[in-house]
């Protein structure tokens, strides 16, 4: 997608909230990475995505600056909970401050901290929907550790799944965070108990329906 056509697309859904708009600037000018960020098109995506699953309990890997959290829980009900997990302690500062500016804030508990040493001990088909968008080599494990907590007829929607576009390049070019999405990719292509398509939205957003 070039510049011109996502200009014409940002013109042409809801607009990003002001919020929203405000932290994706702080975003880019205090941390590193910047472009990590949702951002507009995605996040009005994940806002209406969640507003059509209407998730009572959902969960997050990884936070980064709480841009995809916040439109998560815009499009949750007010007595629905979010919990979030981000690796990284030096961003919890900048994404409690991030939640207490919004009103959606309220919905979302925030986890600093490795998942996987906490969510294992999680009741079985608790979950909703869960958006995963940590460290890329580690993809297959988090799909394997929490698809137990998926409910029958839940989501799992994963970010990051072209990796720009490296998915496609000859082997001897792929990275370790490549190998590792062409490895989740085919994983999820080949399990039988869900159903998957993937949006060639920004970085790749695969959609993954448990059955």
């Amino acid at each position: 997608m070039d510049n011109l056509l996502e200009a014409y697309i940002r013109d042409h859904i809801d607009a990003e909230p002001e919020n929203l708009r405000h932290l994706d600037r702080l975003t880019n000018i205090r941390l590193i990475n910047g472009r990590m960020c949702s951002g507009h098109i995605q996040g009005r995506l994940l806002k209406m995505l969640v507003e059509m699953i209407k998730p009572r309990h959902a969960l997050e890997l990884g936070t980064f600056s709480g841009y995809s959290a916040l439109c998560i829980a815009e499009g949750m009900d007010e007595d629905a909970r979010l919990d979030t997990f981000e690796i990284d302690d030096e961003l919890e500062d900048f994404i409690r401050e991030a939640f207490a500016a919004s009103p959606h804030g309220k919905k979302i508990t925030l986890h600093i901290g490795d998942a996987a040493k906490e969510i294992g001990q999680w009741p079985r088909e608790s979950l909703d929907l869960i958006f995963i968008d940590a460290d890329k080599r580690e993809y297959r494990e988090y799909y394997r550790i929490t698809f137990p907590l998926l409910r029958s007829g839940g989501f799992i929607i994963a970010d990051n799944t072209l990796w720009d576009g490296h998915v496609t390049e000859p082997e001897e070019k792929h990275s370790a965070h490549t190998r590792e999405i062409i490895a989740f990719n085919e994983m999820v292509k080949n399990d039988p108990r869900v159903e998957k398509v993937i949006l060639p939205l920004r970085d790749g957003l695969t959609i993954i329906r448990k059955i």
